[in-house]
C-alpha cells in the first residue's frame, strides 16, 4: 500500500484516495471547432508510462481536495506531491 503525503492532511494510507488519472490532460480550447480525432485523443488516449508518471489524486476520505503526484510507476515511489495549479516540478533524471 502507498503512503501518500496529502499537502493538507499529511501522510495517509492509499485507501483514503482515488487516482484521477494522468496529469495534466488539457481540454481542447475550442470544442465546437475540434475534430473527432482530437476529441478521441483527449477522451480516451493516455501515455501509460513505465517509469516517471504524473497523476492527479483526490483525497476522498479526508480533505476532499485534488493534488498532483509525480510517481515512479514501476517502484510506486512518490517523488513529488504538488498542488493542482502548481507547475510540474523538475525532477532528477527527467528529460
Amino acid at each position: 500500500m502507498l503512503l501518500i503525503d496529502c499537502p493538507w492532511c499529511g501522510p495517509r494510507a492509499e485507501s483514503e484516495f482515488r487516482c484521477g488519472g494522468e496529469s495534466p490532460i488539457v481540454r481542447p480550447a475550442d470544442p465546437a471547432a475540434t475534430d473527432d480525432t482530437t476529441w478521441a485523443d483527449y477522451m480516451f488516449f493516455r501515455d501509460n508510462v513505465k517509469g516517471l508518471g504524473f497523476e492527479r489524486w483526490h483525497h476522498r476520505y479526508g480533505c476532499s481536495l485534488w493534488f498532483n503526484i509525480a510517481r515512479d510507476t514501476v517502484s510506486h515511489r512518490i517523488l513529488a506531491v504538488y498542488g493542482i495549479t502548481d507547475p510540474r516540478p523538475a525532477l532528477e533524471g527527467e528529460a
